[in-house]
């Protein structure tokens, strides 16, 4: 069933790793500031079956996308971003339009405590699977998260 263009009912498997040849869990690659928020968030992607990459802030997040695509010291690929707008260094929008640069593929989840109309424009230019506001369910998070990442 679909609300407000996302899923609100799982009806797929929670390891999307690839099937036999490839049977690791689904890689998250997760920035979020608030490092309450960051646990939580974690918290929940790990109980669903995911591997989960944390970083805290937007310069991290841009190093660390940078190193996965060969760019200095290799950092294991992820199946999916989840990536707070507003932080410290650079904005998750900044590392989304890096991230396009190289991979035009991965599906990226944005969320953000100052939604707007521009906002809004402004990731769906960049490419942004989906922008939650702030404050959401964790559970709506985790099913777009199994959606997107099935997708990929």
């Amino acid at each position: 069933m679909m609300m407000d263009g996302l899923w609100t009912e799982r009806s797929w498997p929670v390891n999307f790793g690839g099937g036999d040849e490839d049977p690791r869990p689904t890689r998250v690659l997760l920035a979020e500031d608030d490092v309450e928020l960051r646990a939580l968030i974690a918290g929940a992607l790990r109980r669903e079956g995911y591997a989960v990459f944390e970083v805290a802030d937007g310069e991290q997040l841009v190093r660390y996308i940078h190193r996965m695509h060969g760019d200095g010291e290799l950092e294991a690929g992820v199946d999916l971003v989840i990536s707070d707008v507003r932080m410290p260094g650079r904005s998750g929008l900044d590392a989304l339009e890096r991230l396009r640069e190289r991979d035009g593929a991965l599906p990226v989840i944005l969320m953000t405590a100052f939604p707007g109309p521009e906002l809004r424009e402004a990731v769906e230019r960049a490419g942004a699977a989906v922008l939650f506001d702030k404050p959401f369910e964790i559970a709506d998070l985790c099913t777009a998260a199994n959606y997107f990442a099935a997708s990929h």
